[in-house]
């Protein structure tokens, strides 16, 4: 099957093909992979795709919902079903998948799904969905391959052969005592290469990464990432296997968390659908900007108070919107780079301090060679060595503050458990533009009046 992107001119096929035989509209979508039929679906009305649903089998029509996003309510579609369709679906979906899901639902819709399931996949559901969607209880699949340590090769390979039946991959088999605590972890190709009369406690991996149920789901992530893992197991408190985290849904968590944060960065609330409408976008957006108002009118109070000055030296109202330009663009800089490195690992002390003296040593650099090029405008231009002067100075200490701030404002604000991708911009760009207008109309005031 070619794998390509979705364009308007596949989504253009497929409408045109859901008008006409049903036969004609499968031979169509079979040339599709379920991830970018997931993505057309945001395109097509629910009543459309229902029918491709209905008309796929039961396992491609549960990687379709399955690969639906979030924002794309996979659940909405699921339920609109009917019933005995839907049940099918449920049961061929990952207890991940399905929990993730169904968790989107009200109570009581809920309540009917899991009535109509299998009950041992209706109590894993259940058990999966007292655990919030952001932890590592929220991620696992509770399906896993375990053997016990006594056991001998070919006892182990038989119980592989046999629990694998139900999963379509694994990873790790993991090792437990009888009341399933984790005892370790072992490869399947490890079981392979062993010798004939070797046991499970010979090769068994007791040296091993695992997180408990309640762990962050970012933290998961970063383990994965930082141990190269296929799979992380998931325990509780007494260290009794619950299931596993897979890579393929750290990928998930790792766009969610990157989005969450450039949502943040921007001013933009995480609650709000990347597809939402404009409703939901002011309410999201609206109390920043109004915050970030309050802090414009507190740099407008500058320029109000040096107001005589402004008015006698015209020319500075021109150099006052390249200062705080400038301010506020080495602040962003310095500001990505440290959110960047305390997202990637929590600084100590002395990590933070070499940060806010490198952005220092930045800004004081950058600044002086940008004041410069400005200071030659203002000499050759406006003909006035002082003026050049004071804007070299101006823009020097702007950038300087714009480097110090934005290193330590969103260290400080780390460290007093509040998030610095969602506050630090605005603080920032109160520093910069305050003290940027302060600099150029206080020294404009004593040098050139």
């Amino acid at each position: 099957m070619q794998s390509f992107e979705i364009d308007k001119t596949d989504i253009l096929k497929v409408k045109q093909a859901l008008e006409g035989d049903d036969q004609e509209l499968l031979l169509l979508l079979n040339d599709y992979h379920a991830s970018e039929l997931a993505i057309l679906f945001e395109s097509i009305s629910l009543e459309s795709q229902k029918k491709i649903i209905n008309l796929l089998p039961v396992e491609m029509a549960s990687d379709i919902i399955s690969e639906m996003s979030y924002e794309a309510h996979p659940e909405e579609l699921l339920f609109d079903l009917e019933p005995e369709k839907r049940q099918e679906i449920v049961e061929e979906l990952d207890y991940d998948d399905a929990t993730d899901i169904i968790s989107q639902m009200d109570a009581d819709d809920q309540q009917e799904i899991l009535e109509e399931m299998d009950k041992e996949d209706a109590i894993n559901i259940r058990n999966l969905l007292t655990y919030a969607e952001d932890t590592a209880g929220g991620l696992m699949n509770t399906e896993v391959i375990k053997v016990g340590a006594e056991m001998s090769k070919k006892q182990a390979i038989d119980e592989i052969i046999l629990q694998s039946e139900d999963i379509e991959e694994f990873y790790t088999i993991y090792v437990v005592d009888k009341a399933d605590v984790l005892q370790g972890i072992v490869s399947l190709k490890d079981v392979i290469k062993a010798k004939a009369n070797a046991t499970v406690a010979d090769i068994v991996n007791t040296n091993f990464v695992y997180v408990k149920a309640s762990t962050d789901q970012e933290e998961v992530a970063d383990l994965i990432s930082q141990y190269n893992l296929t799979s992380i197991p998931v325990v509780d408190v007494n260290m009794k296997l619950l299931g596993r985290v897979t890579f393929d849904d750290v990928i998930d968590v790792m766009e969610e968390e990157n989005t969450e944060d450039i949502l943040k960065f921007s001013g933009v609330s995480e609650d709000e659908e990347l597809s939402g409408n404009w409703v939901e976008a002011v309410k999201s957006r609206l109390p920043w900007l109004i915050l970030n108002l309050g802090t414009a009118f507190l740099a407008s109070s500058v320029i109000r108070y040096f107001e005589p000055t402004v008015t006698k030296v015209v020319v500075l109202a021109g150099y006052m919107t390249i200062i705080a330009g400038m301010g506020g663009n080495a602040a962003t800089q310095a500001l990505a780079v440290t959110i960047r490195r305390i997202t990637l690992n929590d600084l100590s002390d002395n990590q933070a301090y070499r940060t806010v003296v490198k952005e220092l040593t930045v800004g004081l650099i950058n600044g002086a060679v940008n004041g410069l090029i400005v200071f030659l405008f203002a000499f050759l231009y406006d003909d006035n060595l002082l003026l050049g002067l004071v804007i070299f100075i101006a823009m020097t200490g702007n950038l300087l503050i714009a480097g110090i701030t934005g290193a330590a404002i969103p260290l400080i604000l780390k460290r007093v458990g509040i998030d610095p991708a969602v506050a630090s911009s605005i603080i920032i760009t109160t520093f910069t533009d305050v003290f940027g207008f302060l600099l150029l109309l206080g020294l404009a005031t004593k040098l050139l009046l």
